[in-house]
């Protein structure tokens, strides 16, 4: 079958990076710990903008953000900042740059600390992705009691621009949660994952 001919998810049209993001990354369970802190950095510069606009710029981001090490952005001084708001392949928020260093602080307490990020995030879930079957967006939660939970969490640790709608989107994004459609290609390869 072709991906043209492919039954997916209507949320990326017929843009060719938003398809390829749908069919070769979201839903699809990430545990490493330095991906999982890029992917929340990243959905919280979302906030208020298209995902698409965030996939566009990813790479510089990732140029501009030191590849996401946070052993890296946790050390980022005010000059950094400032070299950032200058960036303009990236979103220039400087809440959004300034929580993205408190992030890299939070995470490397809590990798120093155990479990680690990755660990933390998939114990809300038992370790297994949580697979819905919806067969409309209309089907599809903002938010979930377990975001609001993850949500708290993350912030009494310290973790900045990860409200419960930014959460929620991260869990399905990093297949914490299957939220593919059932009638979408890609639902059972992640629910088998």
């Amino acid at each position: 079958m072709s991906a043209k001919t492919l039954k997916r998810c209507p949320w990326p049209g017929t843009d060719p990076l938003y398809v390829a993001y749908h069919d070769d990354e979201w839903g699809v369970p990430e545990r490493d710990d330095r991906a999982l802190y890029e992917k929340l950095v990243l959905d919280g510069f979302q906030a208020g903008l298209a995902w698409i606009t965030i996939l566009r710029k990813r790479d510089a981001f990732r140029e501009a953000f030191d590849g996401f090490q946070p052993e890296k952005i946790a050390r980022y001084n005010a000059k950094k900042v400032e070299a950032l708001m200058q960036d303009a392949g990236i979103v220039r928020n400087r809440m959004k740059i300034e929580g993205a260093i408190r992030s890299a602080q939070s995470w490397l307490d809590m990798m120093e600390s155990g479990p680690g990020f990755s660990a933390f995030l998939w114990d809300f879930v038992d370790g297994k992705p949580i697979v819905n079957r919806f067969k409309s967006m209309q089907e599809v939660p903002a938010e979930t009691p377990l975001s609001r939970t993850m949500s708290k969490e993350l912030k009494a640790r310290g973790f900045k621009f990860c409200g419960p709608t930014i959460i929620y989107a991260f869990m399905q994004a990093t297949g914490l949660v299957n939220d593919h459609l059932t009638s979408c290609h890609r639902h059972k390869v992640c629910a088998g994952i």
